[in-house]
């Protein structure tokens, strides 16, 4: 029988290891898998590479791990939020490496990275900083940057509602880089408000089907 649900976040995140890829979802403060991080910064895992859309809000989700020097690198398209100065006083003391993506970008790599696309052109970051040491080539008289697929070991996501087989649901703009995410990584853990049984969730309204889902944890644990 196939059952992808966990007793605990500290569970569901105990094997990642130093070194890790992990991409972590949300937009702002929307659809990010709070627990999820938290039972990460009590497992101890560090020398992390995140991939996130930003650099977390104030103290708590992934401000948290910058903070306790778990984040050795960041790939991200909006690092300087008011609300992420952890991050600004890490990288101002040369604790953190930042990988500076334009947000379309960074969606389009880590969906490469889920659909088997090694790398793709674009125009975005032609001729800027972002262009630096990447291969560049003309289509249609158009400059387009080589952008490689990112892939994580592991992706924390946040959604609505699971079933056991790891279906998902999201609520709203807590969407965002979630579901894509799901398809980039070798293990991904989903944190839900509700699990609900099988044959619950409309076939229709799935968002990520189970096969990119490998652990799934309700918020607050069973």
């Amino acid at each position: 029988m196939i059952n992808k649900i966990y007793n605990s976040v500290d569970d569901a995140v105990k094997d990642i290891v130093d070194g890790s890829t992990i991409l972590f979802g949300g937009f702002g403060g929307a659809g990010v898998a709070n627990e999820l991080i938290s039972g990460l910064s009590r497992q101890g895992a560090k020398n992390i590479t995140a991939v996130s859309n930003n650099c977390g809000y104030h103290e708590i989700g992934l401000a948290k791990l910058i903070k306790d020097d778990k984040v050795a690198k960041i790939i991200c398209s909006f690092p300087l939020m008011k609300e992420s100065h952890i991050f600004v006083e890490k990288y101002k003391e040369g604790k953190i490496d930042l990988e500076l993506v334009p947000q379309g970008t960074l969606a389009e790599r880590i969906r490469a990275g889920g659909s088997g696309i090694e790398g793709f052109y674009t125009p975005t970051g032609a001729g800027t900083e972002v262009a630096i040491g990447k291969e560049v080539k003309e289509f249609d008289g158009v400059p387009c940057v080589l952008e490689k697929a990112i892939k994580g070991d592991f992706a924390l996501i946040k959604a609505k509602k699971a079933d056991r087989w790891g279906n998902l649901v999201f609520n709203k703009s807590g969407r965002n880089f979630n579901p894509i995410m799901a398809m980039a990584a070798k293990v991904t853990i989903a944190e839900v408000d509700e699990i609900v049984e099988l044959g619950e969730l409309d076939p229709e309204s799935i968002v990520t089907p189970g096969i990119f889902v490998q652990r799934v944890v309700v918020k607050g644990g069973l």
